[in-house]
């Protein structure tokens, strides 16, 4: 869960935020009541989208079976035209 917190106090605040940061807090910052940006622990939410991803990709890839007979060079070249 996001803490709001608006841009002025997030300035001013800036010393106290980082260290929630640190401690696994989520901030976002407001500018006039909308949301303008997320404070949140460096590389955390880009690891879990990846690692989100890729058991996507393997569940989507054992869902369909593989597609024999096909000529792979022949699509490639197919698709040069």
């Amino acid at each position: 869960m996001n803490i709001e917190i608006g841009s002025y106090e997030a300035k001013t605040k800036l010393p106290e935020l980082l260290r929630g940061v640190q401690l696994g807090k989520r901030y976002t910052i407001t500018l006039r009541g909308e949301a303008i940006a997320d404070l949140i622990p460096s590389g955390t939410s880009q690891k879990n989208e990846v690692a989100e991803a890729i058991i996507h990709m393997k569940q989507f890839m054992k869902s369909y079976p593989p597609m024999l007979g096909l000529d792979t060079k022949a699509l490639i070249e197919q698709g040069r035209d």
